[in-house]
């Protein structure tokens, strides 16, 4: 029985694309697409919360937002900078939700993927 990679270590692989049944393996598709879209939107943006991606997801992805957020923030990737704002989701009723940002950890996970993809870019 193989290890699940934790999302610390999903984001951090140096495999650029990971095979489909290892995907299916450690998680949904449809949970690894929204961990891969919450971690890139965080890179982009000093601060979100789950409104902003709510907004560039499809909605097929908006039940998965949250395990998302969870288990990124449960790793170390992303933390809540302690500001709060109101849901626009109206099943919701306008409950305060958690303001994020990448963490020092996220951040660095980034700059590593950066980095590689730079060095795996053919020369011009």
């Amino acid at each position: 029985m193989t290890r699940r990679l934790s999302p610390a270590e999903r984001l951090a692989s140096a495999e650029k694309d990971l095979l489909l049944e290892d995907i299916a393996d450690q998680s949904s598709w449809d949970r690894f697409l929204v961990e891969q879209a919450v971690f890139h939107y965080g890179t982009r943006h000093d601060q979100f919360s789950a409104n902003d991606l709510r907004d560039v997801l499809p909605e097929l992805a908006h039940g998965f937002l949250g395990a998302v957020i969870g288990s990124l923030s449960s790793a170390g990737i992303i933390e809540r900078t302690g500001r709060v704002v109101p849901s626009t989701l109206d099943s919701t009723h306008g409950h305060r939700i958690s303001v994020w940002r990448m963490s020092i950890k996220g951040l660095l996970i980034a700059e590593q993927r950066r980095a590689r993809a730079e060095q795996q870019r053919p020369a011009a």
